[in-house]
């Protein structure tokens, strides 16, 4: 990966400031600042310090540029990631709510992104197997992915797990993963 985009080890454990982090992110005042304030200001934010500074704070966030499905346009979100070998991962979690978030929407229809700066390609997992192996990564990297799962579920949705490969690199990556994908679906 190029050094723009630091890598996170989802198998080093978070630290005590991170994890409670993650706990006040969990409750009912984290999730409204998310929805009301987080992601609005962030993407601003994010993108006028080059990703240096989010308020994701300890989290490992970057930026997401997407173009819109039907108009084309630009569209910012920051997003929790961890690496997975040369993969990045990222979880359209939404804090659980029954819709996707828009950006999922964007990346399904334009799957080349931008991430960290980064041109990416996006892959969605759908293996139930490496899905449970991701679920397995994205837990350690935030907790509260458990709980968003669970009331995810309860409104009959499942939240989808995205992979990012370098543009660069996709004919290799790309192989692996519908390798992967094959072997999960049969």
């Amino acid at each position: 990966m190029p050094a723009q985009l630091k890598h996170v080890d989802p198998n080093r454990p978070p630290g005590l400031f991170r994890r409670a982090y993650a706990a006040l992110a969990n409750t009912a005042l984290g999730r409204f600042m998310s929805v009301h304030i987080v992601w609005k200001v962030d993407p601003h934010l994010m993108r006028a310090t080059r990703g240096r500074i989010g308020m994701g704070l300890v989290m490992p966030t970057a930026l997401l540029e997407t173009k819109g499905a039907k108009s084309g346009a630009l569209r910012r979100n920051v997003v929790i990631y961890f690496h997975d070998g040369d993969l990045v991962t990222i979880v359209a979690s939404k804090l659980g709510q029954a819709k996707d978030p828009a950006w999922f929407h964007n990346l399904r229809a334009h799957p080349d992104v931008t991430f960290g700066g980064i041109p990416m390609r996006a892959t969605v997992v759908s293996g139930e197997a490496e899905r449970n192996r991701l679920w397995a990564l994205a837990d350690r990297v935030f907790a509260p992915y458990a709980a968003y799962r669970r009331e995810a579920a309860m409104a009959n949705r499942t939240i989808p797990i995205v992979q990012l490969a370098a543009r660069a690199a996709i004919g290799d990556v790309r192989s692996e993963a519908q390798a992967v994908e094959q072997v999960d679906d049969h």
